[in-house]
């Protein structure tokens, strides 16, 4: 999933990124002994924006006072990076280290390209969020390290809240819909900017409803989307739909949800806490009236369920420095770096103990208590091909919307899943 950071004025930017890569610095492999690593060089692949210069020097420091090695990282861009990580693992001389996408890292373990790190997880990973490892694991085994994270909250309009007399920030989803009701009626406000294919939120509902958009059906998976638990999810999401104007067939890039917001006639909007950043570019004098909360769920007691999106750090499977590297992931991964990180980017950290570091940051304040009950999509190699536009689930969507019953839009669309989900990865 593409990530970028755009640093709001007077509010912390929310970072999200993908990748990594390296190359061959002419080492023979890991050799220890009492100068530990010395001589050698560890490759580390980032993308762009994922290691502040801060948290790199520190880091860098640490890890060659340890080792007695030196550390290289490489920065990485957007463009063409699955390539790039796919062809680099199946190289002689790939890069040691590399951040890669959460939701892509099964396709990655799937190639054998990433070194097996159970027992890394023993080490050190006791006490990582579950639903943030979820996606660093395949076939029952570590093949990857939880990283950092982030997702969606509400980004709300105070001025606008205010207008209608709502004093209090909603905690379940009822209580949510009632202050859309009440901005509906006592104020010429948009309650809610949602369009039809906002997709990543409704994915959320279904993590919350406890559903998956795939089955497993003999030895392939298959479309899940008939599920009346999938059909809950998208019910929920018709409720919040009916509070806006947006078009029912596009998605929140089209336009940009931020730069609607931006105007100032829109209660709220879901999307991740960086776009306010989008938003404030658009129109300054709208930063004094944004607020962030957690999207509420159906109790007070659990948010509503989201998407992860993040990165998690791999081993390139191909690597000669595997102790070196592992070295380098204890450093990182440990609660100094993990936690700096989550101050520096405004980041979900991988366990929950190191949330007081987000404390100065209001957008991942919000976005902190959902994460325990986050997910992701499917996290099978086949699911790639399923997101590719046309994007199925975006046209199932859009006919519920206007006017499908869930089961009859599933049929409309689970044909063409199944044809994307029978592809080779």
């Amino acid at each position: 999933m593409k990530r970028k950071l755009i640093a709001a004025v007077g509010v912390a930017g929310m970072l999200m990124s993908v990748a990594a890569c390296g190359g061959d610095d002419g080492d023979s492999g890991d050799k220890t002994g009492a100068d530990g690593f010395k001589g050698q060089t560890l490759t580390v692949w980032a993308m762009d924006g994922s290691t502040p210069p801060g948290w790199t020097k520190d880091l860098t420091a640490a890890f060659e006072k340890k080792t007695k090695a030196k550390l290289k990282f490489e920065t990485q861009q957007w463009n063409g990076i699955q390539q790039k990580i796919t062809t680099s693992l199946s190289e002689d001389n790939p890069p040691d280290v590399l951040e890669v996408g959460n939701t892509q890292t099964p396709a990655y373990a799937a190639t054998g390209g990433l070194a097996d790190l159970s027992d890394l997880k023993s080490e050190i990973g006791a006490d990582w969020t579950e639903a943030l490892n979820a996606s660093s694991v395949f076939d029952g085994k570590q093949y990857a390290a939880p990283w950092y994270f982030a997702n969606r909250v509400v980004v709300y309009n105070k001025k606008v809240w205010a207008d209608a007399g709502i004093k209090d920030t909603p905690k379940t989803r009822a209580e949510f819909f009632d202050a859309l009701e009440t901005i509906d009626k006592k104020t010429d406000a948009e309650p809610l900017y949602l369009p039809g294919q906002n997709w990543y939120f409704f994915d959320g509902l279904t993590i919350g409803q406890g559903a998956d958009l795939v089955k497993k059906d003999g030895d392939k998976y298959v479309s899940n989307l008939a599920d009346p638990k999938v059909g809950k999810a998208m019910e929920i999401y018709k409720e919040y739909q009916a509070f806006s104007k947006a078009p029912k067939d596009k998605d929140e890039a089209t336009p940009q949800q931020a730069e609607v917001f931006a105007k100032g006639n829109v209660g709220a909007f879901i999307g991740m806490g960086w776009e306010a950043g989008t938003a404030i570019a658009a129109n300054k004098k709208i930063e004094k009236d944004i607020g962030y909360f957690t999207i509420p769920g159906e109790t007070a007691d659990k948010p509503e369920g989201v998407f992860l999106g993040g990165s998690n750090f791999a081993v390139a499977a191909g690597s000669k420095k595997q102790e070196l590297a592992k070295e380098f992931l204890k450093i990182a991964l440990s609660d100094k770096f993990e936690g700096a990180l989550a101050k520096e980017n405004g980041v979900i950290p991988n366990k929950e103990s190191l949330q007081t570091n987000l404390s100065a940051n209001p957008a991942a304040v919000a976005a902190a208590p959902a994460a325990a009950g986050g997910g992701t999509t499917p996290l099978i190699p086949e699911w790639a091909a399923v997101e590719n536009d046309p994007n199925p689930i975006k046209s199932y969507m859009t006919a519920v919307l206007k006017g499908k019953s869930p089961a009859e839009a599933a049929k409309q669309v689970e044909a063409e899943i199944n044809k994307r989900l029978a592809q080779s990865s």
